[in-house]
């Protein structure tokens, strides 16, 4: 490996500055900005993120107008990109370094690994973009990469494959273009290494990739067999009571924590009278009485670790008492919901 880390350095730097991609967290060095950008491309595509990047930004522009943020107000401009918890903690580590750094973000591989929802690929990928640090960085596309350019074949998700490949990336990082050199790496699995088809013919590394020399550079990394994803069925009620509707607040941390929903149950799947278990849960959970009416159509949502088939019911209130929030269709569009129920708001909005 020694004997080619300057040429794996000089090829994919020189790569970098013909073929960077034009993203606009790469349009500053504000440490904030990058951290924001970072834990939003966890687990979502580029594409996704740039417009979420941009309100986000443009709403929290510092670290301490995010600390001062009431969360459903956070919640609302993150809603829709999901994996809420990240925008949970970011707005938790927002407010320690507000009070405790005096709102600057701690250029320290420790004091990073202090804050919320901050591991060890995000707190090395703030270190070197934003402060230029040698530190590594093993996401995804870097794992690809790495797996592929020293044939490491173990699942680069754990155990020694993982170590391996977080040995390798710090031992690559050249002193002085940590910042350049580790977002080169991230560019390159994410258009040239790609998971399936690689193009190895316009690839910087190719003639150093003993994945590549192997004939068969796909067979790195390992290939993670993932088990049947479960589904899961449930009832939600649209509650009316003089032309408006109630929604709930789900708990403040968990899945899909502190947004907005119809109430709704999870159920076994077996036979039922739906209508009448409806109304005995809003009657003991709501603390209200409700005549439930006709279902009014199927939702379905796949969440990153289950499918869920969602039947929604009409209903009528006979009193206010219920717990919850009364609000007109058009006010629900304020409140920050998960995208199953935000398709239901949509979808009453546009029968009115």
């Amino acid at each position: 490996m020694k004997d080619c880390t300057k040429e794996i350095r000089e090829n994919l730097l020189l790569w970098f500055k013909k073929n960077a991609r034009d993203l606009p967290w790469r349009k500053t060095r504000n440490p904030y900005a990058l951290w924001v950008s970072e834990v939003m491309l966890q687990q979502t595509q580029v594409d996704t993120v740039i417009p979420y990047y941009r309100r986000f930004i443009k709403t929290f522009p510092t670290v301490k107008r995010l600390a001062r943020a009431d969360l459903s107000e956070v919640l609302k401009v993150w809603e829709g990109l999901g994996y809420y918890s990240r925008a949970r903690n970011l707005q938790k580590a927002a407010r320690i370094i507000s009070s405790q750094f005096h709102g600057r973000i701690p250029d320290t591989l420790d004091g990073l690994l202090d804050l919320p929802g901050i591991g060890r690929y995000t707190a090395g990928a703030i270190l070197s973009i934003a402060f230029n640090q040698e530190a590594p960085i093993l996401d995804g596309n870097v794992k690809r990469v790495l797996s592929r350019l020293f044939a490491i074949s173990g699942n680069p998700a754990r155990g020694k494959a993982e170590a391996l490949l977080w040995q390798l990336s710090a031992s690559l990082v050249p002193e002085g273009h940590a910042s350049h050199f580790n977002q080169a790496l991230m560019d390159l699995g994410a258009t040239v290494c790609a998971p399936r088809v690689p193009q190895c013919s316009i690839c910087p590394l190719r003639d150093l990739c003993r994945g590549m020399a192997t004939g068969n550079p796909e067979h790195y990394p390992a290939k993670i067999v993932k088990n049947p994803v479960p589904r899961r069925n449930a009832i939600a009620a649209v509650i009316y009571w003089q032309g408006r509707v109630l929604l709930t607040q789900r708990p403040p941390s968990g899945l899909l924590g502190g947004l907005w929903e119809f109430p709704n149950w999870e159920i076994d799947g077996n036979g039922r009278n739906n209508k009448k278990w409806i109304k005995n849960q809003v009657k003991k959970e709501l603390g209200a009485t409700a005549d439930v009416g006709e279902s009014i159509g199927t939702f379905h949502h796949a969440f990153s670790h289950f499918k869920l088939t969602l039947q929604v019911f009409q209903c009528q209130a006979r009193n206010t008492s219920a717990k919850g929030r009364w609000i007109s269709l058009r006010e629900s569009n304020a409140f920050a919901m998960p995208r199953l129920h935000r398709r239901i708001a949509n979808t009453l909005q546009e029968n009115l």
